[in-house]
């Protein structure tokens, strides 16, 4: 089962309540997504620990709904 769009943001702004969210599907096809999150929470951190924050987020749905997620994370 796929994971739609309005269903990531909301899991991603769930724990990065400041987060601002782009997401693109790739494919087309619900599955093959790119974002490119901003957040001050992300201040400070190193690129992996901004990487897994999102991972976190997603709370084990990656790999199993969400198939492919590229991650693009910026600081506000």
């Amino acid at each position: 089962m796929a994971l739609p769009i309005e269903e990531i943001k909301k899991l991603i702004t769930s724990s990065i309540p400041d987060a601002s969210v782009e997401i693109k599907d790739l494919m087309g096809d619900n599955n093959h997504y790119s974002a490119i999150i901003k957040s001050k929470m992300f201040n400070g951190l190193s690129r992996i620990d901004q990487h897994k924050l999102v991972y976190k987020s997603l709370k084990g749905r990656m790999g199993n709904e969400l198939h492919a997620l590229s991650i693009v994370t910026e600081e506000k």
